[in-house]
């Protein structure tokens, strides 16, 4: 890795399963993640992709790049929801540049979208190199 270095497109496909699957694992049952009316009823454009879900998948890219380096600091905030249709799957693509080198650590700016709209804002991770 050296700095300014584009990484490989990594592209995830989430379907409302995997939110019903989710959901049972981390324990999060909030029905915005699996109910159409819910979630319509409380102002979202439909059933949206838990954030931290949304995140774990950008963690996998980052594993993917670094062949799983040391994770020392992965975040991001919640901009947009990823909404996640009743049939077939939306897919979260995760980009990446590395933007600093330096005391054995990397920095990669990422760039994570759905449907070309970018969902989180200023994702970085900052693994050991």
């Amino acid at each position: 890795m050296i700095v300014g270095d584009v990484l490989p497109t990594q592209t995830y496909p989430l379907t409302r399963a995997d939110l019903v699957a989710y959901a049972a694992a981390s324990g999060d049952p909030n029905p915005i993640h699996h109910d159409e009316d819910v979630a319509r009823s409380v102002g979202l454009p439909g059933v949206i992709a838990h954030g931290m879900l949304t995140m774990a998948l950008v963690g996998r890219a980052v594993a993917t790049w670094t062949d799983g380096a040391e994770v020392i600091e992965l975040g991001c905030k919640f901009t947009n929801p990823v909404v996640v249709p009743a049939e077939g799957a939306v897919e979260i693509v995760v980009a990446g540049t590395v933007k600093s080198l330096g005391d054995s650590l990397a920095t990669i700016a990422l760039e994570v979208t759905c449907g070309g709209q970018k969902v989180l804002g200023m994702p970085k991770a900052v693994v050991r190199a």
